[in-house]
Order: C-alpha cells, then structure tokens, then sequence
C-alpha cells in the first residue's frame, strides 16, 4: 500500500526467504540503505530485556492481507527473547483512524486472534469498508461479538489514545508504507526494501540476530 508502493509476493514464501537468507549470508548478509534501514533517530523500545518487532499494517492494504500467513508463521516461530506487536497506521484521517480503532478495541476486549483476520476478510474479500459505526457495529455482531459492548471499547479514551500513539510511533519510524517491520527501536525492513515480504522476514531475522549480539 502506498505511501510507497510495497511488493507482497508470496510465491514459493519459505523456500523464498531460506534461499534468499542463504544468498545474503554467503554475501556478508543484508545491507544497511538496500535491505534495511538504520533509524537516523532510534525509538524508544519495550518491554525491557526483549527484542521489540513491529508490523505497522492496515486493514484496509490488500498486501498487508496477502502477508498475513507468512507472518502469522513467522510469528509462531520467533522465540522467547522477541517481543513482537501490531501497531495500525494512519496516513489520513478516515478510514485510517476507524480501523485503527477497530484493532485496539478488539486488542481491550482480548479478541484480536479470533476476529483479526475475520476484519481483513470483511474488507478484501466481502468488500466491506467497515469506517462507520453502524457497520463496524453489525459485523461484529454477525461474528459473535456484542456490537454494543465492542462500539464502547471502540469509543472510549483508551482506544483513541492508543490509536494517537500508534500514529506518533508509525511517524517516529518514518514509515511511509505498509506492510513494514520495524526492529528494536532502530530498524525497519519492508517488502520493498527486501524484494518481498518474505524476504524482508529475512531480514528482520538477521537484525533480531545481530541485536542479540549486541551490535
């Protein structure tokens, strides 16, 4: 999704990325300003004692959808010293802010594993646009949620808190498309970075190895 526009291939994905890994190994590994890049100003990062991994994604980006496989896969895998979160970004306002919200309220009511593909399906599959309360409020209902309950967790000062701040920490990375990892506080890699998003899981295992090192 553009800002800039972020390549999403997910063709032969492990086996992509494994050889990829292996290419860029034999070669001294990815390069920071080609695969990655270095953040001039670094980030706050938490919680202490982990490795803090960023998706920045929206719900409405067909490739952050087409990503979400390999990612959940990836995620699964990753071990215990990586702390790995979603935050949502907002390039305008509407409907940026709405799906934003929508991540954060299911996130306080303990529902984004059960619901959070279900909001990609909604949108890329069943054409949903899911920015007007009234919409949001009967699909969640249709997938078991109780619209009422969700609505206020959706409008409370929490949820819009939280949303600001996943604006301010998407702008303090610099980041102009999505999907895209962010690493640490320090880096962040993309498809477009990479060559495709599998690769750049590549790469953000590479930086996550590289931070343990303590470089």
């Amino acid at each position: 999704m553009q800002r800039r526009q972020f390549s999403t291939s997910l063709l032969g994905a492990s086996a992509a990325a494994l050889g990829w890994a292996g290419h860029a190994r034999a070669q001294g590994g990815p390069v920071e300003g080609t695969h990655y890049v270095r953040l001039s100003q670094p980030v706050p990062a938490g919680p202490a004692g982990k490795i803090e991994v960023i998706e920045f994604f929206w719900y409405g980006c067909p490739h952050c959808n087409a990503f979400e496989p390999a990612l959940d896969a990836w995620v699964k895998q990753l071990p215990a010293d990586v702390a790995f979160h979603r935050v949502p970004v907002a390039f305008s306002n509407e409907p940026f802010v709405a799906h934003q919200r929508i991540f954060y309220a299911l996130d306080s009511l303990g529902l984004v594993a059960a619901m959070h593909r279900k909001v990609f399906y909604a949108i890329h599959n069943d054409r949903a646009r899911l920015d007007k309360p009234a919409e949001i409020s009967a699909f969640m209902a249709r997938n078991g949620v109780d619209g009422a309950k969700f609505m206020e967790a959706f409008d409370s000062f929490g949820v819009q808190a939280k949303a600001r701040q996943a604006t301010q920490q998407a702008a303090a990375y610099k980041i102009d498309g999505v999907p895209a990892i962010g690493i640490q506080g320090r880096y962040y890699t993309s498809g477009s970075l990479a060559g495709t998003n599998d690769k750049a899981l590549a790469v953000a295992d590479f930086l996550i190895q590289r931070l343990r090192k303590g470089a």
